[in-house]
């Protein structure tokens, strides 16, 4: 199948912004590689989505933006110096592309058409390359893909690289499309997408075998599933109440985890599904050494502690971001795993409620303080309501962030924010939020971008301009931030820039106000930059509707 094919489907969601007619474009599509070439459906679903591999897959395609604009140049026929001011007048690398394309008459393209699976290939060969000449030899293989592509397939294309397709789809419009092309009930594609993690092989499951081969689908070791997500509490007397009764527990100030044991092997999964096992080498002595020799995934919090109390999140981060010299932080920066759910124990348990799935945990590990423990937790009853406040007071003053309220009887749902599972912490309600842009400082701080530009994304995936945030970083972390802002500015205009999206920063805030000047109708009073979070992914960024329900609850009080 010709990539050109897809690069139509991909224009023709572009020229949409309606959520059911993408689902039924893509819907059609689909069903078309259903029927004409089935063992290409997993690859196109996922680049359909702008990925090459699933999102827990380790593979990479290790290709900036500056190597890909070097790329492009020497296709193209012009410096990297023409790719960049193109880019800069854009703001966008396929846009780009595609003008310097068009320019260039003098190209000259291989007559044979480009495929999918030629386009694919490529791709998967550049993120086997590694050692030494690796930039070069991906280059060729780009160099080859972009030579062959017309203008528009090389906008595209360019944006597949990076991953960021631009189209406004998402997960749920793919799982529509899927559900909508092979006749499949909405609710069991999302529920075989949330045991899997894999859109591809939906895809590929729901053509061969229906809905019969989809609920065959499970949970198994070795393959992360997205975390269960909390929403904010209204307060523990409301939230408690709602639910009748609840498991308080410490809320810690980590990184969360989910850690697998398969085929003897300790794998431990961050929030973006990063595997990070290499970096934290004494967690995975700690899960050996308290569990039984079975296959199990467990979820916890790693915190970073000194004499019993944890410290600031960014050595916690330290431990993480480690290459070399592990052995040497791991003395230098002690971690304590707190553990508490369980969602496989030789079989997935995760639909069992959490009451069962806890007392299952406690069962099975043997806890070693300081290193190993169980989350510390209540069951509270709305009569009991001063035993959830206790426990409050007691992880603040532990240096913890707050409580989780948990419906005992809820099971364990994958990628989902819900009212089974809220969070009440001592300070204010902070966002996730992505850097698009900044502005350079001024005097002493002229080298230094001061003020960043923070974007939440829509419905849609689409990233909007939320607020400016340009207060909290002290010089340290501000150095650092703009170290790694650099290498990700696509252009520069006077002292403002715009920044590839791929930094997530924390963002405080006192209030979310009304602004009908602004894209989201929202802004942020008084932003403030509370941390880098690197465990967190560009998918894990707030949402419009996340704001919406912070300043509806806001209205409430």
């Amino acid at each position: 199948m010709l990539y050109r094919e897809l690069v139509e489907v991909y224009q023709d969601l572009d020229s949409t912004t309606k959520r059911l007619e993408k689902t039924a474009i893509l819907a059609n599509f689909l069903g078309k590689v259903g029927e004409e070439d089935p063992e290409l459906l997993s690859t196109v679903t996922l680049l359909s989505l702008g990925r090459v591999f699933p999102t827990w897959s380790e593979e990479e395609l290790g290709i900036g933006a500056k190597l890909l604009m070097k790329a492009i140049s020497m296709v193209v026929g012009v410096s990297a110096e023409d790719v960049e001011n193109q880019m800069r007048e854009t703001g966008d690398i396929g846009k780009a592309t595609e003008k310097l394309y068009h320019k260039k008459s003098q190209i000259t393209l291989f007559t044979q058409p480009l495929s999918i699976e030629k386009v694919y290939q490529n791709l998967v060969k550049m993120s086997k390359i590694s050692g030494k000449r690796a930039q070069f030899k991906k280059i060729d293989y780009l160099m080859e893909l972009l030579s062959a592509s017309s203008p528009t397939e090389a906008k595209y294309l360019t944006r597949t690289v990076l991953e960021e397709l631009r189209v406004g789809v998402g997960e749920g419009t793919i799982r529509d499309a899927i559900s909508q092309a092979f006749s499949i009930a909405p609710e069991v594609t999302e529920r075989a997408h949330m045991l899997t993690n894999d859109m591809g092989l939906v895809a590929e499951v729901a053509l061969a075998k229906g809905e019969e081969g989809l609920r065959e689908l499970t949970l198994k070791p070795g393959k992360p599933v997205k975390p269960m997500l909390a929403q904010l509490s209204p307060g523990i007397k409301q939230s408690i109440e709602e639910m009748g009764w609840a498991i308080c527990e410490t809320k810690y100030d980590g990184i969360r985890v989910q850690i697998h044991r398969h085929e003897g092997k300790i794998d431990v999964f961050t929030r973006r599904l990063e595997n990070i096992a290499h970096a934290l080498p004494e967690i995975s002595d700690y899960i050996q050494k308290s569990f039984p020799d079975q296959d199990f995934i467990v979820e916890g919090e790693i915190i970073a502690s000194r004499d019993g109390k944890p410290i600031s999140f960014q050595y916690m981060l330290q431990r993480v971001r480690r290459k070399y010299d592990i052995e040497k932080m791991v003395s230098k920066i002690p971690l304590t795993l707190y553990l508490f759910d369980l969602l496989y124990y030789q079989k997935p348990v995760l639909d069992e409620p959490l009451k069962k799935r806890r007392k299952k945990l406690e069962s099975l590990v043997k806890t070693d303080p300081g290193k190993l423990e169980l989350s510390t937790q209540v069951i509270v009853t709305p009569e009991e309501i001063e035993k959830a406040n206790d426990l409050f007071e007691v992880s603040i003053k532990g240096g913890h962030e707050g409580i989780m309220i948990k419906d005992p009887n809820a099971p364990y749902m994958p990628g989902i924010r819900g009212k089974k599972m809220l969070k009440l912490k001592a300070e204010p309600e902070t966002l996730d939020l992505v850097v698009l842009g900044g502005t350079y400082g001024t005097g002493k701080r002229a080298h230094l971008i001061g003020s960043y530009l923070m974007a939440i994304q829509d419905e849609n995936n689409q990233l909007k301009p939320l607020a400016y945030a340009a207060t909290g970083l002290d010089d340290n972390t501000l150095q650092e931030l703009s170290d790694m802002v650099e290498p990700l500015i696509i252009s520069k205009m006077g002292r403002e820039v715009k920044i590839e999206p791929s930094i997530i920063l924390e963002i405080a805030f006192s209030e979310i106000v009304e602004s009908p000047e602004s894209e989201t109708g929202y802004s942020l009073r008084f932003p403030v930059v509370k941390r880098i979070r690197n465990d967190r992914g560009l998918d894990e960024i707030d949402t419009l509707e996340r704001v919406e329900s912070i300043f509806r609850q806001s209205q409430k009080s």
